[in-house]
């Protein structure tokens, strides 16, 4: 785009801030799968396994990811917010500051979760299963006479 087009350019402040309010959405979403999760877990081995199976799908881990990556920026933007609230960082540079700390905590955060859960828990993430697989409950012990 040439100079003399563009009128006006969103500062990274104002572009975090937009950042913000889409990450409160995604964790609305975000948190509807984990709370479908905890539902199936409760239903039945079979209902569990099926949110199991999606959540561990290439499109799961993808909607997990985004929900980690929007619950990491929500929080240090919330952060951000109490300082400004507390009539911290108020001058242009410690805003700017301010900016990139939260982009790079965000990032190291969603670095450090998503590592552990590949090293740490390596067996919980996108099991070799074709798809839900639920054994059925055993059978209650006959009682001792």
């Amino acid at each position: 785009m040439s100079p003399h087009l563009q009128v006006y350019k969103l500062p990274l402040a104002g572009k975090l801030s937009i950042s913000n309010r889409m990450a409160s959405v995604a964790l609305s979403f975000g948190t509807l799968l984990m709370v479908v999760w905890l539902v199936a877990a409760a239903s039945s081995p079979y209902a569990f396994a099926l949110v199991q199976w999606f959540i561990g799908s290439p499109l799961g881990l993808l909607l997990v990811f985004g929900w980690s990556v929007a619950l990491c920026y929500h929080f240090f933007a919330g952060l951000r917010h109490l300082f400004w609230d507390a009539g911290v960082g108020y001058s242009i540079p410690a805003i700017h500051r301010g900016n990139w700390v939260t982009i790079a905590l965000t990032l190291l955060s969603v670095a450090a979760i998503w590592l552990s859960v590949f090293v740490l828990w390596p067996t919980h993430v996108a099991p070799n299963t074709p798809g839900p697989q639920a054994e059925a409950p055993a059978p209650n012990p006959a009682p001792a006479q």
